[in-house]
């Protein structure tokens, strides 16, 4: 065997390609690309016509599809398999968790940001809309839109669901009728659609308090993770740090009754009326309107919160995502008020930068 010098034989244990077949390589593979279809004029004409506030609407009720159908399903595939020997009579092997669940919204929630937050912003909840419409500006004339489609995608994932689960629900009904009189009740087979509370639960002030406890959670964290100050959470992380959330409360809570989205909450408990009865509203001397309704003013409050306490609008206008509302010189009045200094504004600036080269290239 030849010798060889120290060099060469670092080189080989470098498993680097050399050069040529480096290109070659490179060569190969863009040969298989395939190249983009160019973009017709046809279909700019088309999606140019198409109504703004539909395409808005429409993502919002896929959007909120998205996030509700993969929570409910994994609460079926739980429910039917481990409440009172239903699973056993139906046939449904035990498979499922509050963990389980937890994940599937998680997942559902980071699913509908990533593919429809690009066309209506990611609202998903009637609450959310609101707060901002109160603190971000958002049009209150697109509100009523916003949270019509938002129940109306939650109603279309409990409607898909009861079509892909029906043999199941329908013996799991029949069982739950002949062993306890009715199927709405925590635990029974329509509370895989919609909130009820634990038979100790009779008192309202308390499902109220935790119930707002947990969307003001929820809220704080939704409006750091938008906060574009915020140097902790980035556009590609935002959504699974917002689904982490909302899995954080359904592990922790869950099983003491929590909705913490009017429109999943109302969207699916109309689909548990039409097939369970109007019980599904008036069950334990409605509980529903708190399901349904305390999400709006705890996530008013959370946002508020965090507005008024936590916001630094200073460092949102330093990082391009917003301007003082008189424009640079507002902006530097501001900033020679609290400094005591004077503070030139962009266009004083410009001045002063022009002088400064004339001088330099007089000198």
């Amino acid at each position: 065997m030849a010798n060889r010098s120290p060099e060469s034989m670092t080189r080989q244990h470098t498993h680097d390609i050399e050069l040529g077949v480096s290109e070659v390589l490179q060569r190969h593979i863009t040969r298989h690309v395939v190249a983009p279809k160019p973009v017709s004029q046809r279909k700019l004409n088309f999606e140019h016509k198409r109504p703004r506030i539909l395409r808005e609407m429409m993502a919002e009720a896929t959007g909120v599809f998205f996030y509700v159908f993969p929570g409910i399903a994994s609460v079926a595939s739980f429910t039917l398999a481990t409440t009172n020997g239903v699973g056993a009579a139906v046939g449904i092997p035990v498979f499922g968790s509050l963990f389980q669940i937890g994940c599937a919204f998680a997942m559902g929630i980071a699913f509908a940001i990533i593919t429809c937050a690009p066309t209506s912003g990611g609202h998903f909840n009637p609450a959310i809309t609101i707060c901002f419409a109160i603190w971000q500006g958002f049009p209150w004339k697109k509100v009523p839109h916003y949270i019509f489609s938002q129940i109306f995608g939650a109603f279309i994932a409990g409607l898909f669901l009861m079509a892909c689960y029906w043999p199941q629900i329908q013996a799991a009904k029949a069982i739950d009728i002949k062993e306890h009189g009715t199927a709405v009740y925590n635990g029974g087979v329509a509370s895989i659609f919609c909130t009820f509370p634990n038979p100790d639960q009779s008192n309202q002030g308390y499902l109220f308090f935790q119930e707002f406890f947990v969307d003001s959670y929820i809220g704080i964290l939704i409006w750091a993770c938008l906060d574009p100050a915020n140097p902790f959470v980035s556009p590609v992380s935002a959504p699974f740090t917002i689904g982490l959330v909302y899995a954080a409360m359904v592990w922790g809570f869950a099983g003491n009754s929590i909705s913490t989205n009017l429109a999943r909450d109302l969207g699916t408990r109309i689909v548990a009326a039409i097939f369970f009865g109007g019980e599904a509203f008036s069950f334990d001397n409605g509980y529903s309107w708190i399901s349904i309704l305390v999400n709006i003013p705890a996530t008013i409050f959370a946002t508020g919160y965090y507005e008024f306490l936590m916001r630094d609008s200073l460092q949102k206008i330093h990082k391009g995502h917003a301007e003082h509302e008189e424009g640079e010189e507002g902006l530097s009045r501001y900033l020679s008020k609290v400094t005591g200094m004077d503070v030139p504004s962009a266009t004083e600036r410009g001045a002063m930068n022009a002088a400064n080269g004339i001088i330099e290239k007089q000198f």
